[in-house]
């Protein structure tokens, strides 16, 4: 029984690791399309119109006695929840990828985690008690974590040699420009701040509509009408939307089925376990598994800065992990998940249940 207990505590741990790969591979498959000539703000429609199509049939027949009925105010949640999700951030995110480098946006991803943390501290949905030694622990893993950013974005140092071809190249050969990354670094730290947004949102909405197969099918679809309607004011050529059989509808069709619904459903999972600040912890494995990508297998230059800086990062966020698990776990050593620490618990009334999509 013991054991059973300790695979159930680090279930969401295996999860968010499996996560972290998936997105990983995005990375890549992305930059690829956009090189192809794939445009990132149809890129984005397109993905979410996949995964809603994808997610529906799952959310209405495996949910239908969990849904609440949705009301105006719950519409307009989702909504928000939505454009902070995937309307502001992802379209951000994807125009600084077009900017700057796979490598750089995988780093200041990890800045993710510390604002979070911030945000969930001033909300109050994380305790903080800088005289235990847990709760010092996540205050300086929060500082630590900043501060390797800090050093990544701004030394780059030697670089390192690599000893052999790379197997693959995807890049473009046409260079970034300075005034086009520091584009590309400012669209990148809004993403991340409204990701962090969207991560605490995720902790209250889930409160009120617990079923997360339903509510990943609607920040789908809402996203994608969202991103429809931007792309639509920015992108006025017809031609931008034809997608043929090519490198452009297998990163739609694997960012549709795999990232925007699959693993935005797990993350819901762990995110009503263990929180919003647990999810974003595991960012920092990406950045390893990116780099490491980019430079055994593409060729791309990796500097010394970048490596000092990922390896602060990396142990910042680990001393925040360090501290976190001790609010969740009682005084008499039994594990609690994150609504019984915090007591954000599902709003449960049996007459709103409904089996209304």
């Amino acid at each position: 029984m013991a054991r059973n207990m300790n695979i159930t505590k680090f279930k969401p741990h295996i999860i968010m690791i499996i996560s972290q790969i998936g997105w990983t591979l995005l990375y890549f498959i992305t930059e690829a399309s956009f090189n192809h000539g794939m445009n990132p703000y149809v890129y984005i429609t397109y993905r979410h119109i996949v995964a809603g199509v994808v997610m529906l049939p799952f959310a209405y027949f495996l949910e239908r006695q969990l849904r609440p009925k949705l009301t105006v105010a719950l519409l307009a949640e989702i909504f928000v929840l939505s454009l902070f999700g995937v309307g502001l951030a992802l379209n951000m995110y994807f125009a600084s990828l077009k900017y700057t480098s796979p490598t750089f946006v995988a780093s200041m991803i990890n800045t993710i985690a510390s604002l979070t943390f911030v945000i969930a501290v001033a909300l109050k949905m994380e305790v903080l008690d800088i005289w235990n030694p847990r709760g010092l622990a996540k205050v300086l893993g929060t500082i630590i974590s900043l501060g390797g950013v800090m050093a990544m974005t701004l030394y780059k140092g030697s670089v390192i040699r690599n000893i052999w071809n790379p197997l693959l190249r995807i890049h473009g050969s046409s260079s970034t420009t300075n005034e086009n990354w520091m584009i590309g670094s400012i669209l990148n730290a809004a993403s991340c701040i409204s990701w962090s947004i969207w991560y605490i949102m995720q902790a209250y909405t889930l409160k009120r509509y617990p079923a997360q197969l339903s509510l990943t099918t609607w920040m789908s679809f809402v996203g994608a009408a969202q991103s429809a309607i931007f792309t639509a004011c920015v992108q006025r050529k017809p031609a931008a939307w034809a997608i043929g059989f090519n490198i452009d509808l297998l990163s739609t069709i694997y960012a549709g089925v795999v990232c925007s619904g699959l693993l935005v459903f797990l993350q819901l999972k762990c995110t009503a376990e263990k929180g919003p600040v647990f999810v974003t912890m595991f960012n920092p494995l990406t950045t390893i598994l990116v780099a490491l990508l980019a430079y055994f297998v593409l060729g791309e230059k990796l500097y010394m800065g970048s490596v000092m800086g990922a390896g602060i990062v990396i142990f910042g966020m680990y001393l925040l992990m360090w501290g976190k698990e001790e609010a969740q776990t009682n005084s008499a050593g039994r594990y609690l998940s994150y609504k019984d620490s915090t007591g954000l618990k599902p709003e449960t009334d049996g007459d709103q249940m409904t089996t209304e999509p």
